[in-house]
């Protein structure tokens, strides 16, 4: 569902084609315009209007055109206001904003367009199935796919009893090439606290933090993830720990800011947003770290 065409696509709850035959095809359930549209083919058809259009779904999507048009065929009529839009020569359909839950479609023509919002609801437990699916193909021979279909289901809360037996085998599971790495490891963690087994997670998470494999920059993100999770003084012991391994790096310096401004040490905490500015790899990190100096030089707290 990550992509969306005119012409389909496999992962696509929804689909369009613009020929003489314009049929719209849903392959989950879907909603237009906040109304529900269970799955299936539709032929597409129109009544232009001053101010609003109706756009009708019919069953029969087989019939060349409107000419065949029969209104006991009707799966669903909505509402939609044209809008004025650049010239176009020829009539087309396109969908012109695309999001994880919804997309618009429009049908543009001369200097008319016509939006018509097409959404799904639960959208992250039906990336979490295609997940699924594809993990019993190909995509379920590499440690790599199941981590991240684990670490999707995490951060959505979606199947978190699966997910975390998905983590698991991107752990240890020799059939798929499983492995203890950072990735696997602090994934693992996390659904293991959100499965309620907050022992085991706490010793996977030493392990993950502890592991070869880790970077300064994903110990610096398990510690800004504690920050976030209201968990401060395990956040400054992940952040200091950091320093320690990886001493004298960006990443850690701004950990180390962080860790010193929750304490409410203030002068410590701008010192090392001085030294982590001086090492910042890019512009935009070098703008935030300037602006991070501005509110702490102003005695302003920083989140």
């Amino acid at each position: 569902m990550s992509d969306l065409g005119l012409n389909g696509c496999a992962a696509c709850p929804w689909r369009g084609g613009a020929n003489e035959n314009t049929t719209f095809t849903a392959t989950h359930d879907v909603k237009v315009q906040g109304q529900p549209l269970p799955a299936g083919s539709y032929g597409l058809h129109f009544i232009p209007g001053q101010e609003e259009w109706t756009v009708i779904f019919s069953k029969d999507a087989a019939s060349w055109g409107s000419y065949w048009y029969d209104q006991k065929n009707d799966a669903l009529r909505v509402k939609a206001k044209p809008v004025k839009a650049p010239y176009r020569e020829w009539l087309t359909y396109e969908f012109t904003s695309r999001e994880a839950d919804k997309a618009t479609l429009a049908l543009g023509w001369e200097e008319l367009q016509l939006p018509v919002t097409v959404s799904v609801d639960d959208v992250n437990e039906l990336w979490a199935a295609n997940m699924e699916r594809d993990l019993r193909g190909w995509a379920g021979f590499s440690w790599q796919n199941w981590q991240q279909a684990a670490a999707f289901c995490a951060q959505s809360k979606v199947r978190l009893p699966q997910a975390l037996k998905w983590a698991e085998r991107a752990v240890n599971d020799p059939y798929v090439g499983g492995q203890e790495n950072f990735q696997t490891l602090s994934t693992l963690s996390r659904l293991q606290a959100l499965n309620g087994q907050a022992p085991e997670s706490a010793k996977t998470f030493e392990k993950a933090i502890n592991h070869p494999t880790a970077q300064p920059i994903q110990i610096h993100v398990a510690a800004r993830q504690l920050l976030i999770d209201g968990k401060k003084d395990e956040a400054v012991r992940v952040f200091q720990l950091n320093a320690r391994r990886y001493p004298n790096q960006w990443p850690t310096h701004v950990g180390l800011m962080r860790a010193y401004a929750v304490s409410g040490d203030s002068k410590k905490a701008l010192a090392e947003a001085r030294l982590a500015l001086a090492q910042a790899p890019d512009e935009g990190n070098k703008k935030n770290l300037q602006n991070l100096i501005k509110q702490l030089e102003e005695g302003k707290g920083i989140h």
